[in-house]
């Protein structure tokens, strides 16, 4: 394990942009794999790899760079690594990109499912409160933790891992019509 961190460090010094983007749309694979089989109980027979690579390109494509560029604009934002920064940075992106990003997030879920315009306003409507309220239980603490011991090209990473029981209940959640 220690070997496998050592590596992912020396891919992070070398090519940091590309290993955050390939880890958020594996780990979003991999929160769609654990929704469909232990929330879900499909079963591998009944597994939609579709969905799977559905959610993996939401990860790719739309999570590691806006996370990713989101995180590098907050620390320019909010500059320091104190407690009371940390605490600040915590509140920009709780109080104002979570609400934005989970409601981008659930759209472009939509979208990928085939949802018309409509019915997309609709799910929203159902759905997005639940998650804003859910994202309120677990990022506060988990974003003040990351953003006061945790440097800035490791963020992204530290937020997906936490983010694989995340990403359980959100594709849940996305795909749940």
């Amino acid at each position: 394990m220690a070997s496998l961190w050592r590596s992912y460090q020396v891919l992070m010094t070398k090519r940091p942009w590309t290993v955050q983007l390939v880890t958020a749309g594996t780990l979003v694979g991999v929160g769609d794999v654990i929704s469909q089989q232990v929330f879900e109980r499909r079963g591998l027979a009944h597994h939609n790899v579709q969905r799977t690579a559905k959610m993996m390109s939401i990860g790719f494509f739309f999570v590691g760079p806006v996370v990713g560029s989101w995180y590098k604009v907050l620390d320019r934002l909010v500059v320091g690594g104190t407690k009371s920064a940390a605490m600040k940075k915590m509140l920009v992106d709780q109080l104002f990109f979570a609400p934005c990003f989970l409601g981008a997030f659930l759209g472009i879920s939509g979208a990928l499912n085939g949802l018309t315009v409509e019915e997309n306003v609709t799910k929203l409507k159902r759905d997005y409160t639940d998650a804003l309220i859910s994202n309120y239980y677990l990022w506060p603490a988990v974003q003040i933790a990351n953003f006061y011991f945790i440097p800035l090209h490791h963020r992204l990473a530290v937020v997906q891992i936490v983010a694989v029981a995340w990403n359980s209940y959100l594709t849940w959640k996305a795909n749940k019509m």
